[in-house]
């Protein structure tokens, strides 16, 4: 027998692969002094205890309503609350290896990017490409695709993006007043078939970077495009209530932890004029060794100055997410290093404040966006196998970050746990009977249940 039981909570087979190890990385000496600095290990650990676990107090009661002391109780979480994920761009277009992408995938992932770049979407005018059996185009799988998996699988879906100055089709009107009327009708589309099946959007990409031939660019408002005010406005209109609409941007504006940062000053004048963004997205890719090196030994490279960004930014109450992640593995000791640096920032994401979800963007070697290949981004090669960094996200997400134990009901029946947030089966074993519940616990106010054994 199973029974489910929702928490409101106040407050979270390895491969054997002769990779080398992150432990083995070769980085330089600022960085390890940085990130290996027990204050700063201290605060990611606490900011993890805090942000993605919670007390749980569950009482066992049987038939009549009698606390049941000294039962057996065995508590497994089965899926987390907060959302890791990856794009979906080669879904169902890797042939052969089509099995083992997805099997690397839903290893690690519970959420996944869909591709609606509008040039994948509509190549020719009022033809829209959104069913199976679609023409085929690289890294744009039809979203109906997507979808069918999602649902398969239990994944929560992200569509990206609903508006961006690039990866558009040629036939775009460069008439400003044109290009928003067929906006609104590409929105409309999009809500109308998938508002249900895909929860959260993309609903402005990378504006801060506008470029001039864009039609909507201006050069007065480039702190403040005036289409992202009239974007979020109009997309709100068509989708539900219960989708999330977020605003991302590029790499550069996780830094500095302070007003001047122009994404931080974006999101304020957007609130403050009752603009609906409903949440913050920021990317993090760095597409070569070079880029990667410049970054591991410059003053970004701080994470005590990304905490501090992320908690200011966490003042707007807005879930905030990692959209996009490329760290590569390209170059001398590559692999080790993508290891040790992926599982650093992961811990440090994780830990931080109104962080919902974490997005790596392509999985495996050779999916990547053109000559975004070159550094190796994968987080598997190009067969799939998992690389170090594959192996220290699947120890974290699947093992580290998950609370499994086994335990007694005292006197008055209760069960007392912290646990991280997500989903758990319970199985009590009392009086010669046992029992599982479903149990999910996740972020509020209230921390308690009573589970009742027949």
């Amino acid at each position: 027998m199973k029974t489910r039981v929702c928490l409101t909570m106040a407050a979270t087979v390895a491969f054997l692969i002769a990779w080398p190890s992150p432990a083995d990385a070769e980085l330089p000496e600022n960085y390890l002094r940085r990130w290996d600095n027990p204050a700063v290990q201290k605060r990611i650990d606490d900011g993890i205890e805090k942000n993605r676990k919670s007390d749980v107090m569950v009482t066992l009661l049987d038939a009549r309503g009698k606390p049941i002391s000294g039962a057996e109780v065995k508590i497994a979480q089965k899926s987390h609350g907060f959302l890791f994920g990856c794009n979906i761009f080669v879904l169902g277009q890797m042939k052969e290896k089509n099995r083992a992408y997805e099997d690397a995938f839903l290893k690690l992932f519970n959420f996944a990017t869909v591709p609606f770049y509008w040039a994948g979407t509509e190549p020719e005018q009022g033809k829209l490409r959104l069913t199976e059996g679609s023409s085929y185009f690289w890294r744009r799988p039809p979203p109906d695709r997507a979808v069918a998996f999602g649902k398969k699988h239990g994944l929560t879906l992200k569509g990206h993006p609903l508006l961006w100055h690039a990866h558009n089709p040629d036939w775009i009107p460069k008439d400003p007043d044109e290009l928003r009327r067929l906006y609104l009708k590409r929105f409309k589309e999009l809500a109308d078939r998938y508002a249900k099946d895909i929860p959260i959007w993309d609903g402005v990409n990378e504006s801060l970077v506008c470029p001039p031939q864009y039609p909507f660019f201006s050069a007065e408002n480039r702190d403040y495009p005036t289409y992202v005010p009239w974007a979020f406005t109009e997309e709100q209109k068509v989708f539900r209530p219960e989708n999330t609409l977020i605003l991302n941007d590029v790499t550069t504006f996780n830094w500095p932890p302070n007003e001047t940062n122009r994404f931080y000053r974006q999101c304020a004048k957007l609130l403050e004029n009752r603009i609906p963004i409903e949440g913050i997205g920021f990317q993090f890719h760095y597409f070569s060794r070079k880029a990667l090196d410049g970054y591991l030994g410059g003053d970004h490279c701080d994470p005590g100055t990304l905490l501090d960004t992320y908690e200011l930014f966490a003042k707007f109450g807005l879930p905030l997410w990692i959209t996009e992640i490329t760290i590569g593995s390209a170059g001398d000791d590559g692999l080790a290093v993508q290891g040790r640096v992926v599982r650093d920032i992961y811990r440090l994401w994780f830990a931080a404040p109104k962080m919902a979800g974490i997005t790596w963007w392509n999985l495996g070697d050779g999916t990547a966006h053109g000559n975004e290949g070159v550094a190796g981004g994968g987080l598997a090669d190009d067969d799939f196998k998992p690389k170090p960094a594959y192996q220290a996200l699947d120890q974290l997400i699947n093992h580290d970050w998950k609370t499994n134990l086994n335990t007694k009901s005292g006197a008055g029946g209760e069960v007392k746990f912290r646990g991280f947030h997500g989903r758990y089966r319970i199985e009590v074993t009392a009086g010669g009977q046992t029992k599982d519940f479903e149990v999910t616990v996740q972020p509020g106010e209230a921390a308690k249940a009573t589970l009742t054994m027949p």
